[in-house]
């Protein structure tokens, strides 16, 4: 995974938690209940694995009832050697990129444009389903414990767009970005995310992280122009 300074590293597991972990060996693995790969993998937690942990990891997973599945920091380049040994394919290489709170709230956000609220309106959560963020996934959020916000976008006098965003300490995490197809190229996520910016620093965050598939060529080029800058990245490793 995954950034280096502990805090970012930190802010990425708790603003989107598994509904439970267990520790196999030198990995934590995540009880996702259908909710992804994000919650429903296992991650190195010491540099000391062994393939009996690898094993028992497994193990863990097949008690869930979950794929197995291992999520490794691109530069993990051992543990990755060991999993293909085992028939582990890698899947979704996915960006993590941060940018500075104050910088993105300079441009102030259209009035009636974005609204921050908890919980989430009917209307949110039927956006974010219609995009794939189903039931499971908007259960993640539930369950977060800590400072969070439900992103609501309007545009035309219609909701348009939605976002999850929570903080842990000087970061904050926004996760679930989904804008309706038929108002999409209109700048409606830019302006989600200099709500979510201003929403964090309120909440005493100084930094602002998303994940991003790295073929998400369109949403990459959006972080980049708003001065969202790699820190780092990782990879699931999966097998039937």
């Amino acid at each position: 995974m995954i950034p280096a300074d502990a805090e970012f590293a930190r802010a990425f597991e708790t603003t989107w938690p598994a509904s439970e972990y267990a520790d196999a060996g030198a990995f934590r693995v995540g009880r996702g209940l259908g909710a992804g790969g994000r919650v429903g993998s296992a991650r190195a937690i010491r540099p000391d694995w062994r393939d009996a942990d690898i094993a028992a990891a497994e193990a863990r997973h097949r008690d869930w009832g979950q794929r197995p599945m291992f999520r490794l920091s691109d530069s993990d380049t051992d543990l990755a050697a060991a999993l293909a040994r085992q028939g582990y394919l890698r899947e979704t290489p996915v960006a993590i990129m941060a940018a500075d709170c104050a910088a993105l709230s300079l441009r102030e956000v259209p009035g009636m444009t974005v609204f921050d609220l908890w919980p989430p309106l009917a209307i949110q959560r039927d956006i974010w389903a219609a995009g794939g963020i189903d039931a499971a996934r908007q259960a993640v959020m539930a369950r977060v414990a800590l400072p969070r916000t439900a992103l609501l976008a309007r545009i035309d006098d219609r909701a348009a767009g939605t976002a999850f965003a929570a903080a842990d300490g000087t970061v904050a995490m926004v996760h679930a970005i989904e804008i309706v197809a038929a108002f999409r190229r209109r700048g409606l996520a830019g302006w989600l995310l200099r709500k979510a910016a201003q929403w964090a620093l309120g909440h005493g965050a100084t930094r602002l992280g998303l994940a991003v598939a790295r073929d998400n060529i369109a949403a990459r080029a959006l972080y980049d122009r708003m001065g969202f800058a790699e820190r780092g990245g990782y990879s699931y490793w999966a097998r039937d």
